[in-house]
Formats: C-alpha cells, sequence, structure tokens
C-alpha cells in the first residue's frame, strides 16, 4: 500500500467517530493556539526591541563619558525622555555641564582590546537653551546631538531621515515635542523650528531656525535626543564654544565606538574604561531589563501552553486506544489478507499524526487571524499602541509556524506509538475472534 493512500485512509478513519476526533483535535487546538500566539508576541516585542537596537548602532555601539559625567547624563536623558511629555523652560534652572575626556584617555581607549579604534568617533555635546515654534506659547527643555555616523537608521512616523551633509539646519524630533510645540506628526514636516543658544556673556538668544525633516517613532531606546545633521549641530557647537580658549574647544565630551561583541562582553569593555576613569553604556544598558522580562512571561505561558498539549497527548492516546478496540476485528482481517504489522502501526501512528497536524492548522490559523485583529486595533485611535505604531504586538514567522507544527506532529507521534504498537501486534486469529 502506498504512503499517499495509507495517509487518505488515516484522515478517513478520524471521521469514523467524529465527535470523539473533534474533541481530541480541539484540545490540541488549544495548546497549539496558545504557544504560536506566545511565540508570535515575543517574536514581536523581540523584532521591536532589536529594530530599535539596530537603529541605534548595534549590540557593537558603546558610548563613553567621563565617569563624573555619567550621572549627570543619565539625568537629562532620563528628563528628556519622560513619557510625560517635553519638561518647560525655566530660565531660573541652571544645569550642571560635563566633564571633558582627555587626549591620554582617547589614546587608552583606542589600545583596549576589543575595541576597534578606527570607529571611534567624537560627539559633539550641544547646549540648547530651549526649544519652541511660532505656534506655541511655551518653550521647552531639549537634548540634541548630530546622528551619529554609522549604520543608523532612526525609526520615523512620518517624513524622512536626515540629509547629514545638507547647507540647511535639520532635525528629527520626537514625537511628544510635535504636541507641544503645535502641530500634527504629518504637519509638521517640513516646517521650521526655534533652537534657542544662550550667550554666556551678553545673556542674548541667538535662534536656529531648524526644518524638521522628520519625527522619531516612540520606542524603548529612546535615550530623550533630537537628532541634528551636521551643519546645525556645528554651528550650535561653534555658538556653545565660541568664548573658548582654542584648547577647551579641542575638548572632546563624548565618543561612540564599536566593540567585538562576539568575544567580547559589554562588561569586559567597561571595566576596562573604568581603570581610565571613564564610564561606557550600551544599547542594551539603555533598554534595561525590558526585554529580559517580556522572555520570562512568555515562557511562562509557553509551559502552560505545553502543559495544554500534554493533556492533548492523552487525549490522543486515549483516542486511538479506542479506535484500536473499536477495529480489533479489521485489524485481525487486515493482518489475516497479508497486511504486515509496520503497515498496521504505520496507519495507526499517521492517524495520531493526523490528530496533531489539524489540530495545529487549526489553533495557527485562528491564532493569525486574531492576532491581525489585535494589532490593527491596538494601533488605532485610542489603543494599546497608539504611540508605538512600529510595534506590532504580534509577529507571525515561518520558522516559529513550521515548528510549533512540527512539535505538535511530533508530539502527537509519540502519543500515538503506544496504541500503534498494540495494534500491530494483535494476533490475527484472536482479533478475529474479538467480539
Amino acid at each position: 500500500m502506498k504512503v499517499l493512500d495509507i495517509i487518505k485512509d488515516a484522515n478517513a478513519n478520524l471521521l469514523r467517530n467524529k465527535l470523539r476526533s473533534f474533541l481530541t483535535i480541539l484540545a490540541i487546538f488549544i495548546g497549539s493556539f496558545s504557544i504560536i500566539s506566545t511565540s508570535a508576541i515575543q517574536a514581536g516585542v523581540n523584532n521591536f526591541i532589536d529594530s530599535q537596537v539596530e537603529s541605534y548602532g548595534g549590540e557593537g555601539y558603546l558610548a563613553i563619558v567621563s565617569k563624573d559625567s555619567f550621572e549627570a547624563l543619565e539625568g537629562l536623558q532620563g528628563a528628556m525622555g519622560n513619557s510625560g511629555g517635553p519638561i518647560e523652560y525655566n530660565p531660573d534652572k541652571i544645569q550642571t555641564g560635563m566633564s571633558p575626556i582627555t587626549d591620554e584617555q582617547l589614546e587608552k581607549i583606542k589600545k583596549i582590546e576589543g575595541i576597534d579604534g578606527d570607529s571611534l568617533t567624537k560627539e559633539q555635546t550641544l547646549t540648547i537653551t530651549y526649544i519652541g515654534s511660532k505656534k506655541a506659547e511655551k518653550k521647552y527643555l531639549v537634548a540634541a546631538e548630530a546622528l551619529p555616523p554609522g549604520n543608523i537608521n532612526v525609526d520615523l512616523v512620518a517624513g524622512e531621515q536626515l540629509d547629514l551633509r545638507a547647507d540647511e539646519y535639520q532635525i528629527l524630533l520626537e514625537e511628544k515635542y510635535v504636541d507641544a510645540l503645535g502641530y500634527t506628526d504629518d504637519n509638521i514636516v517640513g516646517e521650521k523650528i526655534q533652537l534657542a543658544v544662550l550667550d554666556e556673556f551678553t545673556h542674548e538668544e541667538k535662534i536656529f531656525d531648524a526644518k524638521v525633516v522628520g519625527v522619531i517613532a516612540p520606542g524603548v531606546v529612546s535615550m530623550g535626543y533630537q537628532y541634528t545633521n551636521n551643519k546645525l549641530a556645528d554651528d550650535i557647537y561653534t555658538e556653545n564654544t565660541k568664548y573658548y580658549p582654542e584648547e577647551v574647544k579641542a575638548q572632546t565630551f563624548a565618543v561612540a565606538v564599536n566593540f567585538d561583541f562576539n568575544k567580547y562582553s559589554a562588561d569586559d569593555i567597561k571595566d576596562k574604561l573604568d581603570e581610565i576613569g571613564l564610564s561606557g553604556m550600551t544599547v542594551e544598558d539603555i533598554i534595561g531589563t525590558i526585554k529580559t522580562f517580556f522572555d520570562v512571561i512568555l515562557t511562562v505561558f509557553k509551559i502552560f501552553g505545553l502543559i495544554a498539549l500534554l493533556a492533548a497527548a492523552i487525549g490522543i492516546i486515549n483516542t486511538l486506544f479506542m479506535s484500536v478496540q473499536e477495529r480489533t476485528r479489521e485489524i485481525g482481517l487486515d493482518k489475516a489478507l497479508g497486511m504486515s504489522s509496520r503497515h498496521v502501526f504505520i496507519s495507526f501512528s499517521l492517524e495520531a499524526i493526523s490528530l496533531g497536524f489539524w489540530g495545529s492548522v487549526f489553533g495557527i490559523t485562528v491564532s493569525i487571524i486574531l492576532g491581525n485583529i489585535v494589532n490593527a486595533a491596538f494601533h488605532a485611535e485610542g489603543g494599546f499602541l497608539e504611540a508605538f505604531p512600529t510595534f506590532n504586538l504580534a509577529t507571525y514567522t515561518i520558522k516559529d509556524i513550521i515548528s510549533v507544527t512540527i512539535l505538535i506532529m511530533a508530539i502527537a507521534f509519540l502519543s500515538g506509538t503506544l496504541p500503534a504498537r498494540r495494534a500491530s501486534h494483535k494476533n490475527p486469529i484472536d482479533a478475529l475472534r474479538y467480539e
């Protein structure tokens, strides 16, 4: 008998007792639905976080500042990155500065094993008094820097990426500043906003009119920075340092490097930086424990899905044992007519695999349909993910779909092994006498 014929017979046999087969498939459906849904949510979370990491330079990116600047920098970024909206500008509140990285420290950074010395890039720290617009009465604190060089592509909800070499002033704004400045995501693109820099000697403000070319999508890796092109960053930095002696202008307050994350951990590099009085911060540090938290929670849900599959496996065993019992005389007749024990075993095993296949197919299909509906609903106005337009809660991958299907079919096969083995070992004479 051909394998295709055995498969057809196996599926036909499932229809002999439709209710029993349906209930068994339903149990498998619940398990497969739970596992694929959890895998999809985990993939969605990981894809979102990974895209955020890549948008800021990838796993090998490391920002370095002096030790005594680290806490002040964290505080500024935390204030700029708060979820309650931008902080209103207060002219009476003085912001603390940062300590420079010495030339000696720069040379030591390049010599640290694991760091690509050629990738070292000096980052300009821009001091901006406030940001405002002609459509808004209030002014707000803001942190900005030139977009770091390298493989960086900021996620946007509107507009386009910066032209780093453009002669005009360009800036990417976080979405929370758009509303505060009196605009929406779409109509702020192409408009000009004002960045004020206070003259330390005359106390007069110099205004830089910057064209908004894009709106930054909210994300877990946001450091609270608005990104500028080189022209705007250079001119603001020149204004910040115009009274500084040349030796002070040449000072570096922050640098970015790439390190070999395949051979060295971030902690190894940070320990070496600590020895020379510096602190490093990776994109993973910015994310914190968010990814780990989601992974732990979703793993627990997967365990519940596996428990559901275990219950389904017991149902498969019970279903096939009952089927063997009901078809004892049929098995005896088949063996008497020449069907080998191997074919009997394969026939019942394929029934078990078919139960697993149909249960997984239905579970995955329903999960994909509901997942897409949930994604659309959560991204709608007022939805749970309205603030994160680039984050799909459920992301289904071919790898996960195939893996879950194969896993469930394998569990079903193992569950059907004992009933199939009993059927294949039946003595045809005794089977024919069975009442």
